[in-house]
């Protein structure tokens, strides 16, 4: 006699000799196994029925056993109910599918894929899953640093003030933000330009000049669909407070003059969504004519560091998809981690796409493993392998709006989720994310802006007046305009609107735009390090104050090594040394 069903018949008090006992008791058994559960829990489901109905016990019988599979069959669907309730409100349905087993899409003969995965009823789906043995932190048996080779400081606000509910996005919303970050840029403008006195309104007329503040539009009823930015198809618009908020078309003048920029640049650049200030009139004409433009000012410098060799640290940065689009082997990602076991970084910054939603098989289904089991075997399992042989080293995780590990779609976007944060030592980071290694900051965002400025940019030239005299000279090359636009804009996605072409790559969300700070406020001190991985060509360069390193996907073969030398005396971009890598 099996241990549940002996169990059973201690509980009811009969053998199976007696016939009515033992379809009791056959139908006792097939309770506990449907519903995973002993004969102690079944006894208590039967009292806790009992004493809800009539606060006595009755006798168990073939009829109770009806009644008590209802009930048990009842609290698992409100259960469910539950839980798929829930899932809709936090916005966490992608999150759900990474570790559903309905995603898996088992290869057969006849069927593949997803049709498979539809056919196959899900016990024998869950009957395939592999599992995948991840060592977490509970036990993990490799030397646990005591202590790091770097003192990180991260944002201060916790993951759920960034996992926000995204398409509840409302106008007024979007409208607020977008006003607010033009009357910023006003204060900063009058800051820095103190012979402006106050600013102008773009659609009043006006027989003298005056400083306007807006975001420059593209027309697209004048350019047509599918048209670049132009000289014919500029609108400036305003924000409520000083223009009401109006739509002006925008003309520059032949004769226009560039003030305050740095010199040596030769014009500026200009795409929609980038706030400018303008000096000019409108003549009556219905239009504001520039002429003209006041460069937005740069970000200041952080402060010299003091000297200590002790703050010296080397970094590896590798940005997704990081394997080809032909399979899921990762073979450039396993080449790489052994290229960090040989060479013991302090620090590795990786982000993603790490399980890429747009990958050719998750899209068709051909995996046989959720995108979690796939993640933490291709990523947490060599990563906690790594930090095994290198214990005082430290990673940093960015996700990408393409990962379907991520149950959070929308830019800006909240890091992963702490299931997969099997070691102290792996720092999961919201995208974009600001942080510092020893007191030197750092701007990341996985995001190809780089590529979404270079479709949408319009470069205007004009003489350039009272402008920045640096040296070195400021670099003017095509990808440090790209990067500094996004330092005078002190945004990590200064589009807008986003272009249709490119939306899907975004996922904008407006209404939370003070997460693409580059700093906290427009006076503060640019980032010493800005990491902007683009399909673009890879580079390393020093854009004003701060290194910008784009060290391309790891599927075109490159990665990028940075080191910082604590002794020295002078600002971080001069003591701060990054390289391109190839894979070996």
């Amino acid at each position: 006699m099996s241990s549940l069903r002996s169990d059973i018949c201690e509980w009811l008090g009969a053998t199976d000799s007696e016939e009515d006992s033992e379809a009791l008791i056959n139908e006792c058994v097939s309770i506990c196994q449907m519903y995973n559960l002993t004969a102690k829990d079944l006894q208590y489901k039967w009292e806790a029925l009992c004493y809800g109905k009539a606060q006595t016990i009755f006798r168990f019988t073939r009829e109770s056993a009806a009644d008590l599979k209802a009930r048990i069959q009842r609290e698992i669907q409100a259960k469910n109910a539950s839980s798929v309730s829930n899932s809709a409100t936090t916005g966490s349905a992608r999150g759900k599918l990474a570790n559903s087993a309905k995603f898996l899409g088992v290869n057969a003969k006849g069927l593949t894929g997803p049709l498979k995965a539809a056919a196959q009823p899900p016990k024998a789906l869950l009957g395939g899953m592999t599992s995948v043995p991840v060592k977490l932190q509970h036990d993990f048996d490799g030397p646990i640093a005591s202590s790091s080779r770097v003192t990180f400081a991260g944002q201060k606000e916790a993951r759920q003030n960034r996992a926000y509910r995204y398409m509840y996005e409302t106008l007024g919303e979007r409208s607020e933000t977008l006003d607010t970050q033009l009357d910023g840029f006003g204060e900063l403008i009058l800051k820095h330009y103190r012979d402006v006195g106050q600013l102008g309104h773009p659609g009043g007329f006006s027989e003298g000049s005056c400083v306007v503040v807006g975001r420059i539009v593209l027309d697209a009823e004048a350019s047509g669909s599918g048209i670049k930015l132009n000289d014919q198809s500029l609108i400036l618009e305003a924000s409520r407070a000083h223009g009401d908020g109006l739509r002006v078309p925008l003309q520059l003048a032949p004769d226009l003059k560039i003030r305050g920029g740095y010199k040596g640049l030769g014009g500026v650049g200009l795409f929609p969504g980038a706030v400018v200030a303008l000096k000019g009139r409108n003549g009556g004409g219905g239009y504001f004519i520039a002429s003209d433009i006041l460069a937005i000012p740069p970000m200041p410098a952080s402060p010299a560091p003091p000297s200590n060799v002790a703050a010296s640290f080397d970094m590896c940065i590798a940005c997704g998809p990081f394997t080809p689009d032909a399979n899921l082997d990762y073979k450039p990602w396993r080449t790489l981690i052994s290229n960090f076991k040989a060479s013991k970084p302090a620090v590795v910054l990786l982000l993603g796409p790490f399980v890429d939603a747009t990958h050719t098989h998750i899209q068709d289904g051909m995996v046989d493993e959720t995108p979690s089991d796939i993640f933490k075997r291709h990523f947490i399992a060599p990563i906690c392998d790594f930090l095994s042989q290198s214990p005082t080293s430290t990673v940093l995780l960015v996700p990408s709006v393409n990962d379907i590990i991520s149950d959070h779609a929308v830019f800006p976007q909240c890091e992963l989720d702490d299931e997969f944060s099997s070691d102290p030592r792996i720092r999961l980071l919201p995208n974009p994310a600001r942080f510092s290694l020893n007191g030197i900051s750092f701007a990341v965002c996985s995001v190809d802006v780089l590529y979404h400025l270079r479709k949408e940019e319009y470069f205007r030239r004009g003489e350039e007046v009272d402008s920045i005299v640096c040296e070195p000279e400021a670099a003017s090359d095509p990808m440090s305009n790209l990067s500094r636009y996004i330092l005078q804009q002190r945004s990590f996605y200064p589009i807008f609107p986003v272009s249709l072409d490119v939306a899907h790559e975004v996922n904008l969300d407006v209404s939370h735009s003070a997460e693409l700070r580059v700093a906290e406020s427009p006076d503060d001190p640019g980032p010493d390090v800005m990491v902007l991985p683009s399909r673009l060509k890879h580079f390393s360069k020093i854009v004003d104050n701060s290194v910008v390193v784009n060290p391309s996907y790891l599927t075109k073969g490159t990665y990028a090594t940075l080191s910082y030398s604590g002794q020295g005396t002078g600002f971080p971009k001069d003591r701060i040394s990054a390289d391109i890598a190839r894979l070996s």
